[in-house]
């Protein structure tokens, strides 16, 4: 029991650390993005991430997976850290920021109904709760980041579902593969077939590097370092031992995160529909992760067992 309880804790850090890395990614996203196309931001960042996931695996000698989790990692590689990196840097060009967090937001939704489908995940009462809340939350954010400039052309709402579906794909595959590897063995090799399928655009990388600012360039290492090669393994971590659906519900943390990182470190003070919204993201990531109070009947049969 006392084992049970520090596993669920220290899964809960895990899934803390990597909504605050995604939720920073936002401002470094934004500075590297204006120096670096779509394509090569998600190169330079995976490159980054598989060069330190690489040399971790190394230092611990863990070594390849084992055959029973390659599917998995193949399938989440190219859609998750290849597919949704680079249309979601290309969508975000074509619409405003709130319309591309209320689109992506799809993703948690489409991972806990893909996860029921393909995974035997149950779909309890508080997690579809908690998901409802959290995305009216993510929901108001948007609404009220694209404000009276706000745009959004046909083809970036098509890129930023495209994300989102990318994103949802390759959390539902990753999922198994877990059984059969390591957190940090599905990361970094993930990490390194979405490089790959990357690779066309090291042309572009090339090219923008030579010309770009140092702050950008610096950004981007962070993106690969931080929110990809830690965050996407405490990430794994977690996922291997919770649900795909409570995980998806766990990352509308990240709404809220922004803002208050924007707040903090940008000085872009919020306004009222903004901190409802992050209340209600926050709100309905705590719901999706309660679970319901144990009946008398059980806590007689708990105690019962206990003695």
């Amino acid at each position: 029991m006392p084992k049970t309880a520090s596993s669920a804790r220290l899964a809960l850090a895990a899934a803390g650390v990597t909504v605050v890395l995604w939720a920073s990614a936002f401002v470094s996203i934004r500075s590297a993005g204006a120096a670096y196309s779509p394509g090569a931001l998600a190169l330079g960042r995976l490159l980054a991430g598989v060069l330190v996931l690489g040399a971790v695996l190394l230092i611990r000698r863990e070594g390849l997976p084992a055959r029973g989790a390659w599917p998995g990692i193949l399938v989440s590689g190219l859609l998750w850290f290849g597919a949704y990196m680079v249309v979601l840097n290309w969508g975000e060009r074509e619409v405003d920021a709130g319309t591309a967090a209320m689109l992506v937001n799809v993703g948690p939704i489409l991972i806990a109904l893909l996860g029921a489908r393909f995974l035997g995940e149950r779909l309890p009462p508080r997690l579809l709760a908690g998901m409802a809340v959290s995305f009216a939350g993510a929901v108001a954010v948007g609404l009220s980041m694209s404000g009276e400039d706000g745009h959004a052309s046909v083809l970036g709402v098509v890129l930023c579902l495209l994300a989102a579906v990318a994103y949802a794909g390759g959390v539902v595959a990753q999922k198994p593969a877990l059984a059969h590897a390591s957190p940090l063995q599905v990361t970094t090799f993930g990490c390194a077939i979405g490089a790959a399928a990357c690779l066309p655009f090291a042309g572009q990388l090339v090219t923008e590097a030579a010309r770009a600012p140092l702050s950008a360039t610096a950004n981007m290492v962070y993106l690969g370092v931080f929110p990809t090669a830690l965050a996407f393994t405490t990430w794994a971590y977690a996922l291997a031992r919770t649900t795909a659906g409570r995980m998806g519900a766990t990352t509308y943390a990240v709404p809220a995160l922004v803002v208050l990182m924007a707040w903090a470190l940008l000085g872009e003070l919020p306004g009222a529909l903004t901190l409802v919204g992050g209340v209600l993201c926050l709100a309905g990531v705590a719901v999706s992760r309660s679970r319901p109070r144990a009946s008398a009947a059980s806590r007689v049969e708990e105690a019962a067992d206990a003695a």
